[in-house]
């Protein structure tokens, strides 16, 4: 039996909705041997990157496969991008108090903006396990949050010696727990066609196409510090950017020996190919205030004025109202990146993405040039 198949008999003909993982995992149970099972998956956690044995490939292959059909890739693209059922499950308790905090992120009403602080401070607010939750939580609740009109995203402060006390956008993956084998191969599946998904489509309902009807608001980016690897794909995703002048961009793809989610798709939408090409396989820098950054950011403020900035921003975007935001984000996405045209990236993405994770030279470049073997 064949993915399409296997997706169609246990989504009952389209009629359901599955996440990627809770797909994988009755495909595993459903159809013995297609896809690595729950004890098999649960022993290879426990080991390093290197002495993995790559079964997760295999889902790798069957993603791939679903995404690379027209009507069941979309169909689980629409999946990705509905509300977790966790977040419907908080949204009450955040609705009465205004905020809440989850593991990677916090999320606070200020006002008519929902701020989402991401928060991993003792590794440089890098996305790992035990953030990817918290985060996609966080921004449901934003989305969902009646009482707000734009969503703001922005990094807390870290414990860094380096950079005590500043807040710093992120640092990307976290490459120690990469190395060290905690950052299983659907983390990039679920992340890409969740949160970040979210940002750039917003919300779906479950009755309707996402390019048809979605619940969608601004998203503004705080960049202090640094954003780099998947926090740098997270800028490009989003509406306007607020940036700090001593704040800088980069992809070190190449260096990390994977696939940088979406910015393959979305980063020459900005800066051309070239510059593309050269931030991520050639480790380009791209400081925020220098021409190439301005092509990417929107507004260059002191390193000490991005509060300011941020509620001058809000008070612009929602003075007098914001009704017409949705309609014209839709707008947009349907000239630069209509869901087909990220269902056939994300095809490609789910399988290419698995071959480096596995890859030798993941191990290699992250010895060389994170000195992995001996962080903690």
């Amino acid at each position: 039996m064949n993915p399409i198949e296997i997706y169609d008999m246990l989504t009952a003909g389209r009629s359901h909705f599955l996440r990627v993982d809770e797909l994988c995992r009755r495909a595993a149970e459903s159809f013995p041997g297609v896809l690595p099972s729950k004890a098999e998956l649960e022993a290879e956690a426990h080991l390093a990157q290197r002495d993995k044995k790559g079964l997760e490939k295999r889902q790798g292959e069957f993603l791939a496969e679903v995404l690379g059909d027209p009507v069941a890739g979309a169909h689980l693209c629409h999946a990705m991008l509905l509300p977790r059922a966790e977040s419907m499950q908080s949204f009450a308790e955040y609705d009465k108090a205004g905020e809440i905090a989850f593991a990677g992120a916090h999320l606070k009403r200020h006002g008519k903006a929902a701020v989402v602080t991401l928060r991993n401070p003792r590794h440089l607010n890098a996305e790992d396990e035990t953030t990817l939750e918290g985060i996609e939580t966080a921004v449901d609740l934003a989305l969902l949050d009646p009482r707000t009109e734009v969503c703001v995203m922005r990094g807390g402060p870290v414990e860094h010696p380096k950079w005590a006390g500043r807040r710093l956008f992120g640092a990307g993956i976290n490459l120690t727990h990469l190395y060290q084998g905690k950052i299983r191969y659907l983390w990039y599946l679920i992340r890409d066609l969740g949160f970040v998904n979210k940002l750039y489509r917003g919300l779906a309902k479950p009755e309707t196409s996402p390019e048809v009807d979605s619940i969608e608001k601004l998203w503004i980016a705080a960049v202090e510090g640094f954003a780099i690897g998947g926090h740098c794909q997270i800028l490009l995703a989003v509406d306007y950017i607020v940036a700090a002048q001593d704040a800088y961009l980069t992809l070190p793809a190449r260096k990390e020996g994977i696939i940088p989610g979406a910015a393959n798709l979305r980063l020459p939408r900005f800066v051309g190919d070239r510059i593309t090409r050269q931030a991520i396989m050639a480790e380009r820098r791209i400081d925020c205030a220098s021409p190439e950054g301005r092509m990417i950011c929107d507004e260059m403020v002191p390193p000490g004025e991005i509060d300011r900035a941020l509620e001058g921003l809000i008070e612009r975007l929602t003075g007098s109202g914001v009704v017409s935001a949705a309609g014209n984000r839709r707008a947009i996405r349907a000239g630069q990146e209509p869901l087909d045209t990220f269902r056939r990236y994300m095809a490609v993405y789910a399988r290419e993405q698995a071959q480096c994770h596995f890859s030798p030279a993941l191990i290699a470049n992250l010895e060389q040039n994170w000195n992995a073997a001996n962080r903690k």
